[in-house]
């Protein structure tokens, strides 16, 4: 049994001792269990529910929402943010008012148990290279500004500077430290209306957490980027398709230049693009460019629940599922981002239609990552379980089970390395 843990109105944690943690998946509040969580990790923090109301187990062994602390004031729902490697296995349970949806942050359901906190998750990859603590160092500013002063006239470095300063964008930084996955955005149009975009948000949602490009850049403007990154940087990957900017295979034209012009002048590391592979047309014309690798973003290999989670505005999913099959007939390596989210992607329906597209396409990998949307909102839109599910854990397990060859984690991996 985990203790409950809440926050009073200044934000302060406390841990409620009568009352019992509850978690919550789809539509459904329960009781945690032990296989759920783990002890909170390195790089996670508790922060409070925007007027969450706790539900908590009370001592009559019922549901209860705790409107009050024991000593009578206001308490509110405290939850986890999770660093990248990690998945959540259950959501914070809790009731609100507010009708108008959270803030886009992946809450996950705490417990306080034996003089320490615990998170409902599962690790997921390997932190190595995406641990915070090597990123937003005192040396990033300096190193920003030295290559502002030196390509200040590239309009994509002053928009990743702004990234990586503003923003905090682990994928943006990466340019300036020189190391890993650097993004280089270059579309600020999309063909789709995610309900959880982070650029751009309809006005019934919450506000996006960052801006979205405004230009097209010059092909001078991503190879000046992409070549020096690529050649001197470890475990090189440049990435198109950021999370600030819209939909990169729209710009294909640019982009299967690009690649073509980069490969021109080094054959080393990984060319990269984040997709929701829609422009099936663009994925053609950029996979026949010799791009290296696709990450092919979904909430589900279900028509239905995708549609209704991405909004298509000038495609279908039997586009997504074409440009994947292209791709890989082309020899591209394919991961699927994988948007979970507990009482959504564990429903046994949804994990039996993945894993019958994962074999069909034999696609490489699947990354898992969190779904960062209000869960009440989200259910307005797509049905959520009603009923008893598998379990995030289950769900991987599933995975591994029925596609041993299957890689499983949450991040690009570089697929070429060699300097041809």
């Amino acid at each position: 049994m985990f203790q409950l843990l809440y926050a009073d109105s200044k934000g302060r944690m406390y841990e409620h001792p009568e009352a019992l943690a509850v978690g919550r998946t789809g539509g459904l509040f329960a009781e945690i269990e032990e296989e759920e969580m783990i002890p909170l990790p390195e790089g996670a923090s508790l922060v409070m529910v925007p007027g969450g109301v706790p539900v908590a187990i009370g001592a009559n062994g019922s549901f209860n929402e705790l409107t009050s602390a024991p000593d009578g004031a206001p308490c509110f729902a405290v939850g986890a943010l999770l660093p990248q490697g990690f998945a959540r296995t259950m959501l914070p349970a809790y009731r609100r008012k507010d009708k108008h949806p959270l803030p886009l942050f992946g809450y996950a359901a705490v417990g306080w148990k034996d003089g320490r906190v615990y998170v409902a998750a599962v690790q997921t990859d390997n932190l190595e290279k995406w641990n915070p603590s090597h990123y937003g160092t005192s040396e990033l500013p300096g190193l920003v500004y030295d290559m502002l002063d030196r390509q200040g006239n590239n309009r994509v470095i002053t928009q990743l500077a702004k990234c990586a300063l503003e923003y905090n964008c682990f994928t943006a930084q990466n340019i300036f430290y020189r190391r890993w996955e650097g993004g280089i955005p270059v579309s600020p149009v999309c063909n789709a209306r995610c309900l959880g975009c982070i650029s751009l948000q309809p006005a019934e949602c919450c506000p996006a957490p960052q801006s979205r490009i405004g230009f097209v850049p010059e092909m001078w403007e991503v190879t000046d980027i992409a070549v020096p990154h690529l050649i001197e940087a470890e475990g090189a990957i440049i990435s198109f398709g950021q999370g600030c900017e819209g939909e990169p295979s729209l710009q294909a034209p640019l982009i299967s230049e690009a690649i073509k012009n980069i490969r021109s002048y080094t054959g080393a590391g990984t060319i990269n693009m984040n997709t929701n592979a829609g422009n099936t047309a663009g994925i053609k014309e950029i996979c026949s460019a010799g791009i290296d690798s696709l990450r092919v973003s979904t909430i589900s290999a279900r028509e239905e629940t995708y549609t209704g989670y991405y909004v298509p505005i000038s495609y279908r999913w039997q586009d997504v599922y074409d440009s994947i099959a292209f791709a890989r007939d082309k020899g591209t390596y394919v991961s699927l981002n994988l948007l979970i989210f507990p009482g959504l992607t564990d429903i046994p329906e949804e994990a039996e239609a993945l894993v019958a597209l994962l074999a069909k396409l034999d696609i490489n990998m699947v990354q898992i990552r969190n779904l960062n949307i209000d869960p009440d909102f989200l259910s307005s839109r797509i049905p959520l379980a009603s009923n008893e599910v598998m379990g995030i854990n289950n769900f991987i397990d599933f995975l591994k089970a029925e596609l041993p060859g299957l890689e499983i984690g949450n991040y690009s991996r570089p697929v070429r390395n060699n300097d041809i």
